[in-house]
């Protein structure tokens, strides 16, 4: 009974990291749409299509997710997969199973909408002219599309500012001309696609069945004739993207270090010397001035590079320490200077930062993170349980910006969008930044969170797509990998890796050059954001109302 959601959920795990099956993207929603829309009416209290979608999201999301429980366990004292003790072991696989359990609901709700409201009549399918059943096939693939899209919507926006990882559009990350129209619709409406040409497959292999059985009258192949010549527009799309001529750009020169700190030893501070130490040891070997020549404009630290929090809150360093580091290192080169902090202010507020230096420690522009990670850097309903019951693990909450300007870079003249942590993963934070000016995308991560996990790749796939959405180049800064380099069409023109294992969990220096483009249009999606996934939810909602009251 509930074997074809749970052969769906499994089957699209694969299309994402590690396994990045293209087919997958297109094969997983036939058990589910067997069931969904069964060639046998089915009574709506039997079919049960909430329950089916949950568990669907449920196979998918629980070995998806799994990477999840180390945040937990890294509280503990992680380094690898060792035990670390039930309660850390216990809270990781609690994160796993919510967060699973969470997203799933969109699944189900998804599901629902599908069976009650977009599902084809087959009579209708089989039996009537070619004009109406295909015209039938078409509304009925156009509604369960859009549902997605509009489920994925409300997934990353609703609950403690949602989650939205690993939507349909990620898993087609590696197809490089279907996911190109992300620059109009957004990475979620990338998702519409193998939904559509899923479904009107279905109608049509439906069609042909009961023709084939004698018990219909129609076979045509109209409908999915029509999802493939939209599959053929958007990858036309995409061909005329990749292939456009490069446009006028400013060049900066940008070298990136990944200090390779494991979060247990981040907290002891144990490393604090030797990190300020590589730290500053990299930056002077790839950006000090030789021979009067400086051979780079931008060095990039990741977030919580530095071991002490700027201000030195706390007092764990000798008076005025930090602005003797940053102005002996900053002298080194005329170079500016990007890394991640936290600041400890005075009023008892704490922000994730980005710090960005040129000159000296003096001249120095702060951009505080605005979209903070729920149960990471602030405990939603602190005070209620079960909530409360983790104010022990978080203790405060940090102070979220309000600010959405881009940083300036003096030499040369080039602004940076500032994403930290996992914002690189949400559009429509990122294209607040956007501004009609030469623009690059540094996105500051520390990703020591999850150890040597999956969750790097999968981190950079959800990531990729805001060079698209934005059409602006990006330099991913981390800690523990992937550090690299993004070009505006999200293609990974360098990466930092063992040159043995080609793992990202190494120390080491990514130099490069960014081509940061002189006019530095807008996009569709960078002024009107999520217009496609709102008119997608809207239609829906508007299906609902006309059903419920006609």
């Amino acid at each position: 009974m509930f074997a074809a959601p749970l052969c769906s959920g499994g089957i699209l795990v694969f299309a994402f990291p590690a396994w990045n099956s293209g087919l997958a993207v297109w094969a997983w929603l036939f058990p589910l749409l067997s069931v969904l829309w069964a060639w046998r009416d089915v009574e709506g209290v039997k079919a049960r299509p909430f329950l089916r979608g949950y568990l669907c999201g449920l196979a998918f999301f629980l070995p998806n997710l799994w990477w999840v429980r180390h945040s937990s366990r890294v509280i503990g004292g992680a380094y690898d997969d060792s035990w670390v003790g039930w309660g850390p072991e216990l809270m990781g696989f609690g994160a796993v199973t919510g967060l699973s359990g969470y997203c799933a609901v969109y699944f189900g709700l998804w599901a629902w909408f599908t069976h009650r409201f977009a599902r084809p009549s087959v009579k209708t399918l089989t039996q009537d002219t070619w004009q109406v059943s295909v015209t039938h096939s078409l509304w009925s693939a156009f509604l369960a599309a859009g549902a997605w899209v509009a489920c994925e919507w409300l997934r990353s926006t609703t609950v403690f500012t949602g989650f939205g990882w690993n939507g349909l559009g990620v898993a087609m990350q590696r197809n490089l001309v279907l996911i190109q129209p992300a620059d109009v619709v957004g990475v979620m409406g990338l998702s519409f696609l193998p939904v559509f040409v899923t479904c009107a497959a279905w109608n049509m292999i439906t069609r042909l069945v009961f023709f084939f059985r004698g018990e219909g009258t129609c076979k045509s192949r109209l409908d999915f004739t029509v999802a493939l010549i939209l599959m053929l527009a958007s990858a036309g799309y995409g061909a005329l993207k990749l292939t456009e001529k490069p446009a006028e750009n400013i060049k900066v020169r940008t070298v990136v270090v990944q200090p390779n700190v494991a979060q247990v030893d981040a907290w002891s501070g144990r490393f604090a010397e030797q990190t300020y130490e590589r730290l500053d040891k990299f930056t002077r070997m790839y950006a000090a001035s030789r021979d009067g020549k400086t051979p780079a404009d931008l060095v990039i630290w990741p977030e919580s590079a530095l071991p002490v929090n700027i201000n030195d809150k706390f007092h764990q360093l000798p008076e005025g320490w930090h602005t003797h580091y940053f102005d002996d290192l900053l002298h080194t080169g005329d170079f500016a200077l990007l890394s991640g902090t936290e600041i400890l202010e005075d009023d008892g507020r704490a922000r994730v930062s980005a710090v960005l230096f040129q000159g000296n420690s003096a001249n120095r522009q702060d951009h505080h993170k605005v979209h903070l990670v729920p149960f990471g850097e602030y405990l939603p309903l602190r005070d209620i349980p079960p909530f409360s019951f983790l104010r022990g693990v978080l203790p405060g909450d940090f102070t979220p910006g309000t600010q959405t300007e881009p940083l300036r870079l003096m030499r040369p003249e080039v602004q940076i969008i500032p994403l930290i942590c996992f914002e690189d993963t949400v559009g429509r934070v990122a294209r607040k930044f956007s501004r009609e000016a030469p623009q690059m995308i540094v996105s500051i991560s520390n990703d020591g969170w999850f150890l040597h996990s999956i969750e790097t790749e999968v981190h950079l796939a959800n990531a990729i797509f805001r060079s698209i959405e934005l059409r602006r180049p990006m330099v991913r800064a981390t800690n523990t990998g992937v550090t690299c380099f993004i070009d505006p069409q999200g293609r990974v023109t360098s990466r930092l890796d063992d040159p043995d294992t080609g793992r990202s969990f190494v120390e080491g220096v990514l130099p490069g050059e960014v081509s940061v483009p002189l006019k530095g249009g807008m996009t569709v999606y960078a002024r009107f954001g999520d217009w496609f996934a709102l008119t997608m939810l809207l239609i829906c909602a508007g299906r609902m109302a006309t059903r419920l009251v006609f």
